[in-house]
């Protein structure tokens, strides 16, 4: 074909460096968040005593971080970089493209002055409030026609197989955010979860897994499938092996949520159910990481020589070590072990900083030549980049290894007498401590890594003469639908159904809205499946008459023990083991959790399970142990909360959360929320006389501490008669 037969397509590489910066910048901000935490998880005090620096409140943001304003923007950048050049037209519209990235940025920032001063819903990769979720949602909503905007205007014949994940993603993404998001509000900066106890448990891990499955492993799986041939300038290695992960991956992932849940509260159906697909999920994924290194086949004296693939293969291999240990991890005599531990941990960082981290700096140095136009600036800057980074890696994820098997073996250990060996928590945080100084010096290489990252691609951008915003291409003329029609006549002809099948599935990448609409069935039947049942779980839920919703000064504690993100080191689910029975406490009941908006399971132990605390000790212990939780036990890692016996109570939203509490089905009257306030004060005044008889000598009914007093002191305390 003549050039005088093609067209001219402008791409938008503006929009793409913006999203490289945005990655490389939030990056080492999510990392450095993940380095002061790891150093507070040794010494608390390094939080200066400052409550928005302790690190429960600063373990939400790092996460959001690293997933959502790292790996986020990273996908973002690929994504529109790829999906240009792979549909030979510029994205749908140029006001879409920088309405999500002001969006995006203006989201990532809500963030950061929202989840340090304790505004959070608690819902682990979902904490941001309700007015947040709706701003993710305009801004995913545009997004989406941008991209699918741009499907339909293509000029390519065929969806290549990255567009199907990153379609795949954008849908499945929505579907999981708009469920998993509804509340009711309180104010702008407060809302309650609109379900409950164990279906709140299951609606949050069928969000909270699938978004680990759709934002942080399907784009990337997209994102490998292009530049991973480009850098290696060859073919990926099976397109039939390509249709086969695809939907195998989408159809399986969304089943798999309750393996997060396994020996808690949660009906024994669901937790069958998501082992048995978590097991299943691990050849598709493998199918995926084959796919990926095969294409590299007689290409590794590449390898070796090109930091850009060195990073990239070693994703790929991390994704394969991810995606093994995943399946591992569900297999419930395995997670009895790991389950509450820093093994759990380590599994996720080998994701995290192995698969989703690896391609982006494989990716970002292979992308900034291309948008600049000039050479890396140092190549071999970027291959010490990457064995930095790959030391640290290892440093981490073996040392959480190492520290959840000990402390896992270490909490299950039993005396030949039938006695715990170590029946004080506090015991295992100090064997597995050696282990935390590990992780922090992973964490301090991985971090230097970034900035050696930062240092040679600013300067390779400034070494640049001058950067063209757009880059102007000629492209075939678009494609007819006889054309569309010419490869199944022809694979009919030669027979074989493999060729048949190939040919349709081929047609189908021709018709986005269909894939669109197929792949979203194919999500949604393991979505329906597990939430539709999650629905009517309290119905089914064996009542407890002693079980009464929490009074308002308990509630307005349980929020405060939210905001404090006190969810991230203790649990509030004592499983049926018995070492949990004899350390903690009565199995935990899901009837007892009725009234819980949101749940409090947790998913990691760094102090003690708290769900039979209440009665368990005096008033004037708590007041103690959260003014100055070394008093109590020299060796813990707790951080102070002295703040709270000195900040004023405040009431203001009392009324308003009893009734919120009401439209969510909470059994209070019209009377419990017009005497709400009398009863908040009167039992505010009633702790604070009971710790004045204790030997407190100061007057604290007004203080925040008798809030979180009274809500710890009811924790499981009416379903311990239960039977």
């Amino acid at each position: 074909m003549s050039q005088q037969n093609f067209d001219s397509v402008i791409y938008d590489n503006k929009i793409v460096r913006a999203f490289s910066w945005a990655t490389l910048i939030w990056g080492t901000i999510g990392v450095l968040v993940g380095v002061i935490i790891a150093a507070e998880l040794i010494e608390p005090s390094i939080g200066l005593s400052l409550e928005w620096l302790s690190f429960g409140r600063l373990r939400p943001l790092h996460t959001n971080a690293v997933i959502f304003a790292f790996a986020g923007n990273a996908i973002f950048a690929g994504i529109y970089y790829s999906t240009q050049r792979l549909t030979k037209t510029r994205m749908f519209s140029d006001v879409l493209s920088w309405f999500h990235f002001w969006g995006w940025q203006a989201i990532i920032l809500s963030a950061v002055f929202t989840l340090p001063f304790g505004i959070t819903t608690s819902k682990e990769y979902a904490e941001l409030e309700w007015p947040i979720d709706i701003a993710i949602t305009v801004v995913w909503v545009a997004f989406a026609i941008n991209f699918i905007g741009a499907l339909i205007k293509r000029r390519e014949k065929h969806m290549y197989v990255a567009l199907w994940f990153y379609l795949a993603s954008i849908i499945t993404v929505a579907v999981l955010h708009l469920i998993n998001s509804l509340g009711v509000p309180v104010n702008m900066f407060k809302s309650y979860s609109a379900y409950s106890g164990a279906q709140d448990a299951l609606v949050q891990w069928w969000y909270g897994h699938n978004a680990v499955a759709f934002f942080l492993t399907t784009p990337f799986l997209g994102l490998m499938y292009y530049f991973l041939p480009k850098a290696a300038d060859r073919p990926i290695y099976s397109y039939r092996l390509s249709i086969i992960h695809f939907w195998s991956l989408i159809f399986i992932y969304i089943w798999a949520g309750p393996h997060h849940l396994l020996y808690t509260a949660l009906p024994e159906w669901a937790q069958s159910l998501g082992m048995v697909f978590s097991i299943m999920l691990w050849m598709p994924s493998w199918g995926g990481m084959i796919n990926g290194l095969l294409t590299l086949r007689g290409a590794w004296d590449k390898v070796r020589q090109d930091p850009v693939l060195k990073f990239l293969v070693a994703a790929v291999t991390f994704y394969g070590m991810a995606t093994f240990e995943g399946p591992l991890l569900s297999i419930k005599s395995v997670n009895a072990l790991s389950h509450y531990t820093d093994w759990t941990i380590g599994h996720v960082h080998s994701g995290a900083l192995g698969w989703n981290g690896f391609l982006t700096f494989g990716m970002l140095y292979w992308l900034f030549p291309k948008l600049y136009r000039v050479k890396l600036y140092k190549p071999s800057l970027a291959t010490t980049h990457f064995w930095v980074g790959t030391v640290g890696i290892l440093l981490y994820v073996v040392s959480m290894w190492a520290s959840g098997i000990t402390q896992g073996l270490m909490l299950k250990a039993i005396s030949p007498e039938g006695r715990l060996l170590y029946p004080d928590f506090v015991e295992t945080i100090v064997a597995i401590k050696p282990f935390y100084w590990i992780r922090l010096l992973g964490g301090i290489l991985y971090l230097s890594g970034f900035f050696i990252c930062l240092y040679n691609l600013y300067m390779t951008k400034k070494s640049a003469m001058y950067v063209e915003n757009n880059e102007k291409v000629l492209v075939p003329p678009r494609f007819t639908e006889v054309a569309l029609h010419e490869e199944l006549n022809t694979a009919v002809q030669s027979g074989g159904f493999r060729n048949v099948t190939t040919a349709l599935h081929r047609i189908l990448e021709s018709k986005p809205m269909t894939f669109t609409v197929l792949s979203l069935i194919a999500i949604l039947i393991g979505g329906i499946m597990e939430i539709v049942p999650s629905l009517l779980i309290n119905q089914y839920v064996p009542a407890i008459a002693s079980v009464k919703p929490y009074s308002p000064l308990e509630l307005h504690g349980r929020d405060m023990y939210i905001r404090e993100g006190c969810y991230n080191c203790h649990s509030q689910m004592i499983r049926p083991f018995r070492d949990e029975n004899m350390r903690y406490g009565k199995i935990s009941e899901a009837g007892e959790f009725v009234y819980d908006h949101p749940f409090q399971w947790g998913s990691r132990r760094i102090g003690p399970d708290l769900h039979r605390i209440g009665g368990k000790y005096s008033d004037l212990w708590h007041f103690r142990h959260m003014v100055d939780p070394k008093s109590i036990a020299q060796q813990t890692v707790m951080p102070s909360y002295k703040f709270m016996a000195k900040a004023k109570l405040d009431d203001s939203l009392i009324p308003a959360k009893i009734n919120a509490m009401r439209k969510l089905g909470v059994p209070y009257t019209q009377a419990d929320v017009d005497k709400s306030l009398e009863r908040f004060h009167e039992q505010a005044n009633q702790i604070a006389q009971k710790l004045k008889d204790e030997g407190l000598n100061e007057d604290v009914k007004d203080k925040e501490i008798v809030a979180i007093i009274a809500y710890l002191q009811r924790l499981g305390v009416d379903g311990r008669s239960s039977k």
